[in-house]
């Protein structure tokens, strides 16, 4: 009895790892095996596979020039652009759902992610009715007399920008909502009764207190749109080159597997970089302000 006792309690005090276990196995099949396999690739020369297993750097030799910086750094810099982005819009709209919805918050919630139930690329598709010359914002800037003659709106960097805005914007509401509703409304109260104003409240309490919302939502979105390839692909055109069509390109087109694992791993390490600069100067803005 005493011993059925203790198997029980060994069972209950490990039964936490078992629920995590398929996240485990989730996170080595799809993430760790393949990302070691990447390496691999990225310093093996093909040629010596079949007979022997030759080490080489000639890959990122081959890579490491000024046009796959410059397509790493367009990459960054279009990241960028649209995690702030979307971090300016979804700030007031996380904000407003955590506390002025009450009720109705469930309701908005459903609201905002009812668009994205749909397959990502009729999402795109439906963009280029919006913004084809002949399409849905031409025809009303035309019809306020605010515009002409139409507007080329597709195939540039606005559209990519704009496609992504909207598609990412979920990612940075969701973890902003979550942070905003942690908040202890007593902290807020006695911001006001020490004479606060609300602009000082939100500044200094508000914010602060927000930012793992900020942190995960900001760069949940930021590496999702380093290596987005089919918006660039779909909505840029040929015109512009980012990371995840360089890496497409190289691993479908030119079937260059082993260089385009070594410019996947060296762009990586570029990001891992922008991530803890961008991480630092956020963290000493937001305890700044």
């Amino acid at each position: 009895m005493n011993r059925a006792y203790k198997i029980k309690q060994a069972i209950l005090q490990e039964l936490p790892f078992f629920f995590c276990l398929p996240a485990f196995i989730w996170q080595l099949f799809f993430l760790c095996i393949p990302l070691v396999v990447m390496i691999l690739m990225s310093i093996v020369d093909r040629a010596g596979v079949a007979s022997a297993l030759i080490v080489t750097t000639k890959n990122y030799v081959a890579v490491l020039d000024f046009l796959h910086f410059k397509i790493i750094l367009n990459s960054l810099f279009l990241a960028l652009v649209v995690a702030f982005s979307c971090l300016l819009v979804a700030y007031p709209v996380a904000y407003f759902l955590a506390f002025k919805a009450g009720r109705f918050k469930q309701l908005c919630l459903f609201f905002l992610l009812v668009p994205f139930w749909t397959n990502l690329l009729i999402l795109i598709y439906a963009w280029f009715f919006i913004l084809e010359r002949d399409g849905l914002l031409n025809r009303l800037l035309t019809s306020l007399g605010l515009i002409h003659e139409p507007l080329a709106l597709l195939h540039n960097l606005f559209a990519i920008s704009i496609v992504m805005f909207y598609c990412y914007m979920p990612f940075m509401i969701m973890p902003l909502v979550s942070a905003l509703e942690k908040v202890d409304e007593n902290l807020l109260e006695a911001s006001r009764d020490l004479g606060a104003t609300y602009w000082q409240t939100f500044l200094r309490v508000i914010l602060p207190l927000s930012w793992p919302g900020i942190r995960t939502g900001f760069f949940l979105v930021y590496v999702l749109a380093f290596g987005e390839f089919a918006i660039p692909l779909l909505m840029g055109g040929d015109k512009y080159v980012f990371v995840g069509t360089a890496i497409s390109h190289y691993v479908l087109n030119a079937l260059e597997i082993e260089r385009g694992a070594a410019f996947t791993c060296m762009s990586g390490i570029c990001l891992l970089i922008s991530i803890v600069l961008l991480n630092w100067l956020l963290k000493k803005i937001i305890y700044r302000v």
